[in-house]
C-alpha cells in the first residue's frame, strides 16, 4: 500500500465537482464507496493468497459449507453466486484441479452434475475463514452498529436496482 496522501482527493474533488458542475454527493458517495471496495478486495485477496484462493472461489467453497447435502448443482451456484455460469464453470474447475471440490453425477437427474466440496476444501475453507475473519474482511473504522448501517444501506441500493426482489 502506498504512503497516505495528506488530504482527501475524494474530497478535493468533490469540492471542484460542486464548484465546476454542480452538486456533488452522489458523485462522492461512488467515488467513496469504488475506493473503499479497492480497499477491501485488497485486503481479502491478501487474506485469501496464502491459501491458494480468490475470493470468488472462497465464495464458492463457503456455499458448498452451507448446502445442506455439501454439494450444490452447477445452475444453483451460479444463481446464489450471482454469477455467469462460464464463471461458475471457472471457479469450479479451479477447485476441482486443487482437489478442493469434485463433480458427480446428480443421483436421480442424469442432466444435472453437482459439486460437492471435499474435506480438503472443507479444511482449506476453515483455514480461509480464520484469515479473512482476523481482517474483519477488511472492514475498518465502523462500530458494528455502523456497520449493520452500512449493510441496511448498501442492501436498500441493491434492492431499488433490481439485484433481488425479496
Amino acid at each position: 500500500m502506498n504512503r497516505p496522501l495528506p488530504f482527501d482527493p475524494i474530497a478535493r474533488a468533490a469540492q471542484l465537482w460542486e464548484d465546476r458542475i454542480g452538486p456533488s454527493d452522489t458523485m462522492a458517495a461512488v467515488t467513496g464507496l469504488m475506493r473503499v471496495q479497492q480497499i477491501i478486495q485488497s485486503a481479502v485477496d491478501n487474506a485469501l493468497k496464502p491459501h491458494g484462493l480468490t475470493f470468488a472461489r472462497y465464495e464458492a467453497l463457503v456455499l458448498l459449507t452451507f448446502a445442506r447435502s455439501a454439494s450444490l448443482p452447477m445452475r444453483v451456484m451460479g444463481e446464489r453466486l450471482q454469477l455467469h455460469p462460464t464463471s461458475v464453470t471457472n471457479i469450479v474447475d479451479r477447485l476441482e484441479k486443487d482437489g478442493l471440490v469434485k463433480r458427480v453425477p446428480h443421483p436421480t437427474d442424469r442432466r444435472t452434475t453437482l459439486v460437492e466440496i471435499t474435506d480438503d476444501g472443507r479444511t482449506r475453507r476453515e483455514a480461509a475463514t480464520a484469515a479473512v475473519t482476523e481482517i474483519d474482511f477488511g472492514m475498518r473504522g465502523l462500530t458494528s452498529k455502523q456497520t449493520a448501517q452500512l449493510t441496511d444501506l448498501l442492501t436498500r441500493i441493491r434492492k431499488a436496482t433490481g439485484d433481488f426482489s425479496e
